[in-house]
């Protein structure tokens, strides 16, 4: 027997099943008291009180134009299994909840949610998974993440999202719902007057000023440089991948998020993004991955491209424009790398980054980085002696060639890393980084048509 309350209950696998069946949804429910069902056609509402109970569901079927609707005042778990549910306006899965809730991808089946109109923006949640507070997506199996509708994203949450184990697959391309323009007229409100950098341009090693030239396509400043100086726009609502108003942690699994339109991040954190482990491939307009704090890697194989702008980009509070017109500034570091691999490309060059740090510190500890992008005047954001725990290496004037490996090797001719990048770009800026690297050794990259040995004097070394 199954006993409901308000404040407890005995655990039962799951408290509520729902079938999809195209136009329609049959719903099972064996939790009697204090959840509120409401089925029309094939949208499902259902309103729990429980606090300490965890409600479980259930899912499956497939619906054209259906939608879960889950409002919860205790945490929540659920299970998709075999569901292929496509909503015709806002978000097929809406979690309204109060505590987090875990959507499990059970083993071994294929999952897919889509979106196709987010018009109604004010009362219906723009994006395929919209959840209020904390989210957790897990299980060993796929989920799939279609947006095609204008303004609609992959995955949105006002706090947390934690990934682990599913191969999650997220793609958005509809048009940006609406655009603020502002030009080259405008520059950031610096409170009255310039700020001080404190040692210059980041030309040599001891430089203190920690990185490249401010972001020169960053959403957030309004009135800016932004856009290259011919212009930017500030997007009402743009087709993000995975975003977050909290922190966005990936733990391990599959993880990949594409993206099509200006201005639509692929994995965006404002509180910071973590990858410990797992593999994340993400490719966008925009930058790939986005944070208004520390970015970490910390032991995933992570490839993000940007066709447009910079592929890793943190702006955190100890930034180049944090300070302007507020008190606010920290010592947080923008980037933060320890292990696994980080591949990060940006494929328009100069002033656009492989890792943009917006003048606060970057920090190499270990694992293996190869970065491909520009920075202002072939700069971009480096690590210092002190932040550069590995050695780490800036090639300055590198050229890739679309498909061409690129090798590093030691001075026995042992190859370190090979690389191979899907764009040509004539002049990079590249930052390496390897734990085979050691100080006072002599290393060779060589990419068709380019060959340059160099010594690593110190813990950065910039070779040109």
């Amino acid at each position: 027997m199954l006993l409901f309350g308000l404040t407890g209950s005995v655990c039962h696998a799951e408290d509520i099943t729902v079938n999809y069946k195209g136009s329609t949804a049959k719903v099972t429910k064996k939790a009697k008291d204090s959840v509120k069902v409401t089925v029309d056609g094939a949208s499902v509402n259902i309103e729990s009180l429980f606090r300490d109970h965890k409600l479980t569901l259930r899912l499956t079927g497939k619906s054209d134009d259906g939608q879960l609707v889950l409002k919860t005042a205790g945490k929540a778990k659920v299970k998709l299994d075999r569901l292929q549910l496509t909503s015709q306006e806002g978000a097929p899965l809406c979690l309204k909840n109060k505590k987090k809730v875990e959507v499990v991808v059970v083993k071994g089946t294929k999952n897919t949610l889509t979106i196709t109109a987010c018009n109604d923006t004010a009362n219906h949640k723009a994006a395929t998974i919209w959840a209020k507070d904390k989210l957790l997506l897990s299980g060993k199996g796929t989920l799939n993440i279609i947006a095609t509708g204008d303004g609609c994203r992959g995955i949105k949450t006002k706090k947390d999202i934690t990934i682990e184990e599913l191969t999650l697959n997220v793609t958005t391309s509809g048009d940006n719902l609406g655009e603020k323009p502002f030009g080259f007229g405008g520059m950031p409100n610096f409170g009255g007057e310039m700020p001080d950098f404190g040692g210059g341009f980041p030309f040599g090693n001891d430089s203190t000023m920690r990185g490249g030239f401010p972001p020169m396509g960053n959403d957030s400043i309004e009135g800016g440089f932004g856009g290259g100086f011919g212009g930017k726009h500030k997007y009402v609502a743009s087709t993000k991948g995975i975003a977050s108003k909290g922190k966005i942690t990936i733990n391990s699994g599959h993880v990949t998020v594409r993206t099509s339109t200006a201005g639509a991040e692929g994995i965006e954190g404002k509180e910071g993004v973590i990858f410990n482990g797992g593999n994340v491939d993400v490719l966008t307009t925009d930058d790939a991955v986005n944070a208004n704090a520390t970015i970490e890697f910390n032991g995933a194989n992570v490839t993000a491209r940007s066709m447009g702008n910079d592929a890793v980009d943190s702006n955190p509070k100890s930034g180049f424009f944090s300070p302007f017109g507020s008190n606010e500034q920290s010592d947080e570091p923008a980037i933060v790398i320890r292990g696994g691999t980080v591949y990060a490309w940006s494929q328009v060059g100069s002033p656009e980054e492989g890792l943009d740090c917006d003048f606060a510190a970057l920090v190499v500890e270990g694992g293996t980085v190869f970065s491909v992008g520009g920075g202002m005047g072939e700069m971009p954001s480096v690590p210092t002696n002190a932040t550069a725990k590995q050695s780490t290496v800036l090639l300055i004037g590198i050229s890739i060639v679309k498909d061409e490996p690129i090798t590093i090797s030691g001075a026995d001719g042992k190859v370190i890393d090979t690389v191979i990048v899907p764009f040509s770009l004539r002049r990079s800026a590249s930052l390496v980084s390897s734990p085979a690297f050691k100080k006072g050794g002599s290393y060779t990259v060589k990419t068709k048509g380019y060959e340059k040995t160099f010594v690593i004097e110190e813990n950065f070394t910039a070779v040109r």
